[in-house]
């Protein structure tokens, strides 16, 4: 049995959204270190504010002023902050409702030890040195023994200089992948340039890339069997957005494949022809990476096209 293989793996993009009026007021608030929320419908001051009631659905926008001063409702330590995190240090997990507020804020605290958090504690926010209109302006929660806010919150208008009118927050996944004992073997294979896939025992289907079970009869394979190399076009669509970190100039085709032999059709790009000349049925065949172990694209082999009935149950 060929040894399984495992990668690190990142998944990473930029979220742009705009902002509304509420939004806007309250995170250009905490750049100029201001707290806002806003009223609902029974009274309730919601902090962080939303645009719409919580119960009613209303539009909200009566917005007032809280104070950075509050109690911690309830709390979660954690020992070991990862990337991106508040502290770099040990902290606390907080839900903290500042006074003149409803509703509870989650955010970190800064604290020694898990025995110095307790629900019920005060604490009050400690600004960040340099703000952007972004929920990190309040660069966590710390301990405080002081005075509480005014326990009513005060009018605002919600009116800035210069207000942010949209935030780009950016979503990362790390993790650790392994393609298990099918996928292992083909990557290897890919290595020898040669492309492999697994024969269902029972529907006698070819799968490639393997995925180590029939996806239609539910039963395990094991019988690898080679494929290709040349194949045909089932189906394909015109890329033209350049894809960051990608040397490829659009317009490009990406196109599901047919190999010789297989009976589920796999992802490559087309090249060596004219985007507008791909079609159904063209017959190509693979271009390997220069000392790389995979597909770099596919090209025509020159044949004539393949009939529609020969691939037709692929599309």
């Amino acid at each position: 049995m060929p040894d399984v293989l495992s990668a690190p793996l990142v998944v990473e993009f930029p979220f742009t959204r705009s902002l509304g009026p509420v939004q806007s007021a309250f995170l250009t608030g905490l750049r100029e270190r201001t707290v806002l929320g806003v009223r609902a419908d029974d009274g309730t001051v919601l902090v962080p504010p939303v645009e719409y009631d919580p119960v009613t659905a209303n539009e909200l926008g009566d917005l007032v002023e809280v104070a950075p001063t509050g109690t911690v409702t309830t709390w979660a330590w954690n020992p070991s902050p990862r990337r991106d995190q508040p502290l770099d240090t040990p902290f606390a997990w907080v839900l903290v409702r500042l006074d003149g507020a409803g509703t509870a804020l989650l955010h970190a605290l800064d604290a020694p030890g898990p025995d110095a958090v307790r629900t019920g504690m005060r604490v009050r926010i400690r600004w960040a040195a340099t703000r952007t209109g972004a929920i990190t302006d309040i660069a966590c929660f710390e301990p405080y023994e002081g005075e509480p806010g005014p326990s009513e919150p005060a009018p605002h208008t919600g009116e800035f200089t210069d207000s942010v009118t949209g935030i780009v927050a950016p979503a990362r996944l790390d993790y650790v992948h392994s393609p298990g004992r099918a996928q292992s073997a083909y990557i290897k294979a890919l290595e020898e340039r040669r492309t492999v896939g697994e024969r269902c025992p029972s529907c006698r289907k070819v799968y490639v890339p393997p995925r180590g079970a029939c996806p239609t009869c539910g039963v395990a394979t094991a019988e690898q069997v080679e494929v290709g190399p040349r194949g045909t076009v089932t189906t394909f669509c015109i890329v033209n957005i350049k894809a960051k970190n990608l040397d490829i100039e659009v317009p490009y085709v990406y196109a599901h494949i047919a190999l010789d032999g297989a009976d589920l059709a796999l992802h490559g790009r087309i090249a060596g022809i004219p985007y507008d000349q791909v079609r159904m049925g063209l017959r190509v065949e693979p271009v390997w990476s220069e000392g790389a172990r995979h597909v770099d694209h596919y090209r025509p082999t020159g044949e004539p096209d393949a009939d529609y009935d020969t691939y037709k149950e692929l599309v």
